[in-house]
């Protein structure tokens, strides 16, 4: 009596293969590693981009900001230009400010929010803001946010002009 072969001796015998060599499945490994490896890469460069968009929207956020402020206190003029104090005019209990002491207090408020919204450069040099006014009526009101992003090698500035 003959016993009945099987599909793979059959390919035994005719000498064909049956299932993946180990070069076969190393190959496989490699180009599903170099893959890996690309969609990772893609993580990280969206990553970081995500991270500057979020800080150039701070930035457009803040100029935006001083520009209300100064729309709010259209009768300081050049004292936005000044020197940034705070003269408590503003808060809880705010206290009865003039044009240039209201001024001088929201750029003092306005350069606290920029420390605290913005990155520095690491060598302790923080965000700056700046106002400059030029004209008599209408006034232009330049308004300049520069501030240092860590996958940047140079300080980037923003600046929003208005007029009144």
């Amino acid at each position: 009596m003959r016993a009945t072969t099987t599909n793979e001796e059959k390919a035994r015998r005719s000498g064909a293969q049956c299932g993946f060599s180990i070069v076969e499945v190393l190959v496989a490994l490699v180009v599903l590693a170099v893959g890996m490896l690309g969609i990772a890469g893609l993580y990280v460069t969206s990553l970081q981009a995500s991270g500057s968009a979020l800080l150039r929207m701070q930035a457009v956020n803040l100029a935006g900001d001083m520009a209300d402020r100064i729309r709010a206190n259209p009768n300081a003029g050049l004292a936005y230009e000044g020197t940034a104090a705070n003269n408590n005019c503003a808060g809880a209990a705010p206290a009865t400010c003039s044009a240039p002491q209201m001024a001088a207090d929201d750029l003092w408020r306005w350069r606290v929010q920029l420390a605290g919204a913005l990155p520095d450069d690491g060598d302790g040099a923080t965000p700056q803001g700046i106002v400059a006014v030029t004209g008599a009526a209408p006034r232009t009101y330049t308004i300049t946010v520069t501030w240092v992003e860590p996958t940047e090698p140079d300080p980037l500035t923003y600046v929003l002009r208005m007029q009144i």
